[in-house]
């Protein structure tokens, strides 16, 4: 698979792990996506670190789709360190995640998220809001060129 084809999905919730697949699969959108359920282990992937030791780091993924509410290393916490790194800060993140409140959105924002979505809870809603995610991110969405 061709590595900058990858959507890396970080989420611990496996309802969300698992609505997320099934909607990016029913919109037939074959990108393969690698699932970190934490903080570290996004991290890990991203930079070669852990149990990733030795990953080709130049392979980064085509998209990141973030949840905030994270064990061990929340998604702030992970969106800041991809920014401060020349590697990776301009990855695309899509922060997709159930929290409303002004707060996470702000940060999100602060930190250089691309883009903020509330995960609907309605599964046909969910379906939609990941289908249209992957169609603009993945097919309209024009990547900034590596440097």
């Amino acid at each position: 698979m061709d590595n900058n084809k990858v959507i890396l999905l970080v989420e611990d919730n496996p309802r969300d792990e698992t609505l997320t697949l099934r909607a990016l699969k029913k919109s037939n959108i074959v990108n393969e996506v690698i699932v970190a359920r934490d903080g570290v282990e996004a991290l890990d992937y991203l930079f070669g670190t852990g149990t990733h030791t030795g990953r080709d780091t130049t392979a980064l993924p085509q998209l990141v789709l973030l949840d905030l509410k994270l064990p061990k290393v929340d998604g702030l916490e992970v969106l800041r360190r991809l920014r401060s790194d020349p590697r990776t800060r301009r990855l695309p993140v899509v922060v997709f995640t159930s929290s409303s409140e002004e707060e996470d959105i702000l940060s999100s924002y602060s930190l250089g998220a691309n883009s903020y979505v509330r995960k609907p809870i309605e599964f046909e809603q969910f379906l939609e809001a990941t289908k249209q995610l992957g169609l603009y991110w993945l097919v309209l969405n024009e990547a900034s060129p590596t440097e």
